[in-house]
């Protein structure tokens, strides 16, 4: 099988500038490039902790005109990890972001997580570090 890694993953917004300032001034991520296509109406934004080549980022797709979507119920979250899931929080709800889970423990387990919403109703999952890849650990 040929070596690969996760390039991105894309999420449509409804209004791209208050999108990317949730995911640059909020989140901290840099705004890496932008791509407009006039002839089809729609704006790429791609976002990210670092270079493109040495990590997955967010691509934020705006169809112009488009004002809503409908999420569904398979998709369920971003997740990110953090030094200081407790710290992150309250900087993030000073920034005026919702947090939708406060952070904590896993429900069964020691690792400990928060959610905070984005503009669009997004799910983006915080992980502690120190437990980010140790499952319900």
């Amino acid at each position: 099988m040929l070596k690969s890694r996760i390039l991105h993953s894309m999420l449509r917004v409804c209004d791209l500038e208050r999108s990317i300032t949730f995911y640059t001034d909020v989140l901290g991520m840099d705004l890496l490039r932008k791509n407009v296509n006039e002839e089809y109406e729609y704006t790429l934004a791609f976002l990210g902790y670092g270079d493109e080549s040495h990590g997955a980022v967010i691509e934020l797709t705006y169809n112009w005109g488009k004002t809503d979507y409908e999420q569904g119920n398979a998709f369920g979250h971003i997740a990110i990890g953090v030094n200081d899931i407790y710290k992150t929080c309250d900087a993030l709800r000073a920034g005026g972001a919702n947090i939708t889970r406060e952070p904590g423990p896993v429900k069964g387990g020691k690792t400990e997580i928060a959610f905070v919403e984005d503009p669009d109703g997004y799910k983006i999952e915080l992980i502690q570090f120190k437990n980010a890849t140790e499952g319900l650990g």
